[in-house]
């Protein structure tokens, strides 16, 4: 029997939970969803792709402001929820397609905006897929990048890390403000805004989501008892294991 490659493993893991994603209250509000449609509000008749959209909220929100929403995933039961959620908000102008971050089945300067949320830390290598959304992207063409962020400090990200990959065994890693910068100037995309939050995840949900064995789900509490209270009051480390994550908002253009 062949080894499940990383796709395999991220697709399994989120096709089975594709509803929890749509119905999510961390995924469906956020001062990140309304900074993104304030800055969508400049691209009227944009066609826009969004990058591991996962549940729709950052293609939903998108229509709401744009001519077009490409939202693509690579798992199919996520574009499903997507399709028929997009259908009963009315928003008719969001198509699907399937594939992942790293080789974008689309020609070259197709797209206006290209936005993703919530997904980079899924992606295998970064750095190819900021390659394929720069390629994507038309000249001038601007990208919007959402996602929960490391603090970049050793111990600190460390930790973040850990807990991340005992709840979702298709984790990647979570990057630094830093790392985000470096990697973005390093495909010749230019950035414009960069811009952090804080999250709050209760635990009960977070972990229900990803439908998280109970193994490891005791292993994280287990992890999360042993931490120091350095990393506690960082945190935020609540008595029932919910806690506050950074989270980074970067717009960035290609010239």
């Amino acid at each position: 029997m062949a080894a499940k490659s990383h796709h395999d493993n991220v697709e399994d893991q989120f096709g089975s939970q594709a509803s929890a994603y749509l119905t999510s209250a961390v995924h469906a509000v956020g001062r990140d969803l309304e900074r993104l449609r304030d800055r969508l509000q400049r691209f009227p008749q944009a066609h826009v792709l969004d990058v591991g959209c996962g549940g729709g909220h950052a293609s939903f929100t998108a229509a709401t402001v744009v001519g077009q929403v490409t939202a693509y995933d690579l798992s199919s039961d996520m574009l499903g929820v997507v399709a028929s959620a997009a259908q009963e908000k009315g928003l008719s102008n969001i198509s699907t397609q399937q594939g992942y971050a790293e080789q974008l089945p689309f020609a070259d300067e197709t797209f206006d905006v290209v936005i993703s949320r919530y997904s980079a830390h899924h992606w295998q290598d970064l750095g190819q897929a900021l390659r394929e959304i720069k390629r994507v992207l038309k000249p001038g063409g601007t990208v919007f990048l959402m996602d929960v962020m490391s603090p970049g400090e050793p111990v600190r990200d460390i930790w973040l890390q850990t807990v991340e990959a005992l709840r979702d065994t298709s984790h990647v890693r979570n990057y630094s403000s830093g790392q985000w910068l470096a990697q973005i100037n390093e495909v010749g995309l230019t950035t414009c805004d960069l811009v952090t939050d804080r999250l709050v995840l209760e635990f009960s949900s977070w972990i229900a989501r990803m439908r998280t064995p109970d193994a490891l789900s005791k292993a994280i509490r287990l992890y999360q008892d042993s931490a120091s209270q350095a990393v506690k009051a960082y945190f935020e480390l609540q008595e029932d294991g919910s806690f506050t994550s950074d989270t980074v908002f970067i717009e960035a253009k290609k010239r």
